[in-house]
């Protein structure tokens, strides 16, 4: 009655209002699903601390890759063009073709020199094998002259010595005048055979040394045609790689990019007509030099890339370059002027990707990509970092249960 009259004289009894709140919290409806909630903002703030504790971060990254610039070894007229831009090419796919019919004529030329070259050499040959031919007549020839002339000399010896036996004779009268006269005849004869077998060996030997020299002359001259023949096969196989160069082919898989080359066009040799892109790329990472504490080669990382929509990638850190990237600019930094200024700098790290990039996407160099390298040595699955978040929100919803129904308890005792 008491408590129904002050109600009716508008004053409100807070404490059952209290009580009612208390009870309310205190319901399984509100624990159960706070509890959820707090599991989940524990999971993911356990996660994000555990991060930043043992990975390193950077937006400041971009894929790079090889490019290579496509460009004629020759000069000509474009006759075909294979591919289109951005199109994905494999190695050795023909590219571009250039008109060959000059390069074609000139190979012609080339081979018609080396095959006059080659005759000219053949002759040259032979030459050379008849003057050897003829060093060995003549040989043969001076060996029989010299033989018939020690034949000629043992003869005119027994000639010679037969006259001075009849000269003795002849002073005893043993013999007649006539026979002496035989003698002396046949003296003389052979002496004079002699001296002709003599110049005859002399002349056959003299042409020895001549045929030699002739030998010697058509040596030189078979080397000078066969170093001719040498030059030639040289011109025809520069003729022949010029013909070659006509065809361009893919020196690698990749994607065509900024093309620029047409049919028709006339091509210097060295001019670019477009790049191609390698599919193998990878990471560079400008982490700041406060970052690079605990970050060496061979640490996992994973790559967020941008163009993907944020898909991540597993990868690894390759290397640190050794110096910062300004240092290496076209204008490094000059802090002897005394205006020095303390700025930190960004350290070049290479990334490299473990995981396969879609063949499907055009993932070149200049894409923004974000890089987490793990720089620490322990890791904390997410499995675990669960359940450490149930835990905590386990006690967490206890810990309110225990305030609520301290607070229900206290508000009688209040009234």
């Amino acid at each position: 009655m008491e408590d129904r009259k002050k109600t009716t004289a508008g004053e409100t009894p807070s404490p059952p209002k209290n009580n009612f709140q208390m009870a309310k919290l205190n319901s399984p409806r509100v624990i159960i699903p706070g509890a959820i909630g707090l599991a989940i903002l524990f999971f993911f703030g356990l996660a994000y601390l555990f991060a930043v504790l043992t990975h390193e971060k950077t937006d400041d990254a971009f894929i790079a890759g090889h490019i290579v610039s496509i460009a004629p070894r020759i000069s000509g007229q474009v006759s075909a063009v294979r591919v289109l831009d951005n199109q994905l090419v494999r190695s050795n796919d023909l590219l571009v073709e250039i008109d060959p019919a000059d390069y074609a004529v000139a190979l012609s030329q080339k081979q018609s020199t080396q095959q006059a070259q080659d005759s000219n050499f053949k002759a040259a040959t032979a030459e050379f094998n008849l003057m050897t031919v003829k060093v060995a007549t003549a040989e043969a020839d001076a060996r029989s002259s010299r033989a018939d002339a020690e034949a000629v000399a043992a003869t005119a010896a027994k000639a010679k010595a037969d006259f001075t036996r009849a000269q003795t004779l002849r002073t005893n009268e043993t013999i007649s005048a006539q026979e002496f006269d035989q003698a002396k005849a046949a003296a003389d004869l052979a002496a004079a055979n002699q001296n002709s077998a003599e110049q005859k060996a002399a002349s056959d030997e003299s042409k020895i040394a001549e045929a030699k020299a002739q030998m010697e002359a058509a040596k030189a001259e078979a080397g000078s045609v066969f170093a001719q023949l040498n030059q030639s096969k040289t011109t025809v196989d520069s003729a022949q790689l010029n013909l070659s160069y006509a065809k361009i082919f893919a020196p690698g898989d990749g994607r065509v990019t900024r093309k620029q080359v047409e049919v028709g066009d006339y091509l210097q040799a060295g001019q670019t007509l477009f790049s191609i892109v390698p599919v193998e790329v990878w990471v560079v990472a400008n982490f700041k030099e406060s970052q690079l504490k605990k970050m060496k080669p061979g640490q996992k990382a994973l790559v967020t890339i941008d163009a993907l929509g944020g898909k991540k990638f597993r990868a690894r850190v390759d290397s640190i370059q050794s110096g910062s990237g300004a240092q290496f600019s076209l204008l490094p930094p000059e802090n002897a002027t005394g205006n020095f200024i303390k700025v930190v700098q960004r350290v070049p790290v290479k990334i490299v990707f473990e995981d396969a990039l879609p063949a499907d996407k055009a993932i070149g160099p200049g894409l923004s990509v974000e890089p987490s390298v793990q720089t620490a040595s322990f890791t904390l699955p997410d499995f675990v970092t669960a359940i450490i978040a149930i835990i905590l929100a386990i006690a967490s919803a206890f810990a309110l249960q225990f305030f609520v129904n301290r607070k229900t308890q206290s508000a009688p005792a209040q009234k």
